[in-house]
């Protein structure tokens, strides 16, 4: 028992030591300080859609009949995309800063339409696919909430609101979103000291506020028989999980 106690005392006894040595040695000590700097932002991202579907749909045909149709759509899995941008820090306090990173997003939503009411001959549902592509600007304005410098070591969150304005064109989809939008975001992340300047790995989700969905662009389809699939949905609010590598 005697000797198990001076063991622990002995593995204690190192371990603060090394933590008082780590804590001493800190890579650039002051660059908090500053009251307002700059970096870039590279990283990637998922980009994911939810949408409301209506339901049965009752369509009028050319001969005057009347057919009612049951389409329901999702995005049915999470694409990779790029991410690039910059960021500029205004410190607040020891623990609080306002960050503002204008980002351009480029990736895609893949989408699968599903007709209910007709079926193929192996008596699956009629499918439909598209890929939603998007060049994205988004306009980031976040507080970031820090906590206190451990070593070389500073976990933080992160919470603010951030316009988007999509710069793709979508004349020919079959469902489209719209050019603005807004988005909540909130997530984690550590600023890690190195020698010459702060690494920053940051997990961040995104959701829409408001309804995504562009409705009149049914106007522009060029093939009549889509029309069913574009009004298979009333709403739609966009989100993204974006994976940043900051450099500052």
């Amino acid at each position: 028992m005697r000797r198990t106690l001076i063991c622990i005392i002995f593995a204690c006894t190192i371990f603060v030591n090394a933590i008082a040595q780590d804590r001493q040695v800190e890579n650039k000590p002051y660059i908090d300080l500053r009251p307002m700097h700059f970096g870039i932002r590279i990283g990637m991202h998922a980009q994911d859609v939810d949408f409301q579907n209506v339901g049965p749909q009752t369509f009028t045909l050319a001969d005057g009949t009347q057919v009612t149709q049951t389409i329901v759509c999702d995005a049915d899995k999470w694409n990779p995309g790029l991410s690039v941008g910059v960021v500029a820090d205004l410190r607040l306090s020891d623990y609080l800063s306002l960050r503002f990173t204008p980002t351009m997003h480029f990736g895609s939503k893949h989408l699968l339409f599903r007709n209910l009411t007709q079926t193929d001959d192996a008596g699956n549902p009629i499918e439909h696919t598209q890929d939603l592509k998007q060049t994205c600007l988004s306009l980031p304005i976040d507080l970031k909430f820090s906590a206190k410098r451990y070593g070389n070591y500073r976990p933080y969150m992160i919470a603010g609101i951030s316009p988007l304005m999509n710069l793709t064109k979508q004349n020919d989809d079959i469902v489209q979103l719209k050019r603005y939008d807004t988005f909540i975001e909130a997530g984690l992340g550590c600023d890690l000291y190195l020698p010459f300047f702060k690494f920053i790995p940051e997990l961040k989700f995104c959701y829409s506020l408001t309804n995504s969905l562009k409705k009149n662009h049914i106007n522009d389809l060029k093939d009549e028989t889509l029309i069913p699939y574009a009004t298979s949905v009333s709403a739609g609010h966009s989100k993204m999980i974006v994976l940043t590598f900051y450099f500052e």
